[in-house]
């Protein structure tokens, strides 16, 4: 497995670079093992930087400048102009060439947005919070707002994130779900959430067409071998980033 994983669903458009990293390709030890790209873990910094380099590198934006934010599992929307490291922002949009944006995950849903029609971009982190608080829909809303974006004009990465039969909850998160996105176990009484499927949903319910929306095969609980999980690996690991750009 390669360092990173190109949705498909952006491959028709030239200018557009999007990318999820893998767990792989990297130079940080255990429990880091090895493409760590998160700055807020216990891993050096210097390896965090050699893998961003890496991985900025391999996904051909290494000239490219970036902007992130350190993310608080809310619903609010930064418009990115310029690169840096942004606080208490769970998604950003832009529409500024060679500016890469991006979240961290490793276990979140990163959600990755292409308006074909206005040349703009978006990053998204949702976790459950972020998906009960419909950050999908707030992001798509701001950049109808920046952007003049409409639904139809808009392609969709749904990316690696916990899977379904990974994802337990207990009954205060489970209640907050529609029933289609929650499944009870009856043996155990345990509940499980489908966050894909409730991120799908709201693209769809905002009137992005089905067949411009893709959902990433892997889960970072059952692929544990190629992303981290934080849930699996109990809390010690490193986190993978989704980021999507335009160059000129």
């Amino acid at each position: 497995m390669k360092s990173y994983y190109s949705p498909a669903i952006f491959s028709l458009f030239p200018t557009v670079i999007a990318a999820e990293s893998t767990r792989q390709g990297g130079v940080s030890p255990a429990p880091f093992t090895s493409l760590n790209l998160g700055i807020n873990t216990a891993d050096e910094v210097v390896n965090v930087d050699e893998n961003r380099r890496r991985f900025f590198s391999v996904i051909g934006a290494g000239s490219f400048q970036f902007a992130s934010s350190h993310q608080v599992h809310g619903t609010a929307v930064l418009y990115a102009t310029e690169p840096g490291r942004f606080e208490g922002y769970d998604a950003l949009i832009t529409n500024r060439p060679n500016l890469l944006v991006g979240v961290t995950v490793a276990d979140c849903v990163p959600i990755l947005i292409y308006d074909q029609i206005h040349q703009a971009v978006a990053a998204i982190h949702a976790g459950w919070r972020g998906t009960v608080g419909g950050i999908v829909t707030k992001t798509l809303e701001a950049m109808q707002n920046q952007f003049g974006t409409l639904p139809e004009g808009c392609y969709c990465y749904i990316g690696t994130c916990i899977d379904e039969c990974a994802f337990e909850v207990g009954p205060e998160v489970a209640e907050q779900f529609s029933p289609a996105f929650r499944r009870a176990d009856d043996t155990t009484g345990k509940s499980y959430i489908d966050l894909k499927a409730a991120n799908t949903r709201l693209l769809i319910d905002f009137g992005v067409p089905e067949n411009q929306i893709s959902i990433s095969p892997f889960s970072t609980a059952v692929n544990n071998d190629t992303y981290f999980s934080y849930r699996m690996e109990g809390g010690q690991t490193g986190r993978m980033l989704a980021v999507i750009g335009l160059s000129e």
